[in-house]
């Protein structure tokens, strides 16, 4: 997958997740978080797809932030309830940063892999 498939991924199961949660939890605030990320990585989605080395780094380094904090919090909380439909949420989430994340890095590889075979 393309990185910039993969970050438009993401931001979907972000604002989707995230808006679920908001509304299954008596529209707890925090629930929004994964929201705005997502949000903010949609408008980089543009930027990632044309291979725009900094946005691109931007939305690895938002990608990468809302990971941690998903696994740190949201992630152990669900576990500790052991609702499964938060789990199946959260989990998502984490999964689909995880394959953008990879696909990060596979795209910094072959452009690296590219630059060097140029010069």
């Amino acid at each position: 997958m393309k990185a910039g498939n993969a970050n438009l991924l993401n931001s979907i199961v972000l604002i989707g997740m995230g808006l679920w949660g908001y509304f299954d939890t008596n529209q707890a605030p925090t629930a929004l978080i994964p929201v705005g990320f997502g949000v903010v990585l949609l408008l980089l989605s543009r930027g990632v797809a044309r291979e725009n080395k900094v946005i691109a780094h931007i939305a690895v380094l938002l990608t990468l932030l809302v990971l941690i904090a998903i696994i740190a919090k949201p992630l152990m909380s669900a576990l500790a309830d052991g609702g499964a439909l938060k789990i199946f949420r959260v989990s998502a989430m984490v999964l689909s940063g995880v394959l953008a994340m990879v696909a990060f890095i596979r795209s910094f590889i072959a452009a690296r892999k590219a630059r060097e075979a140029a010069e």
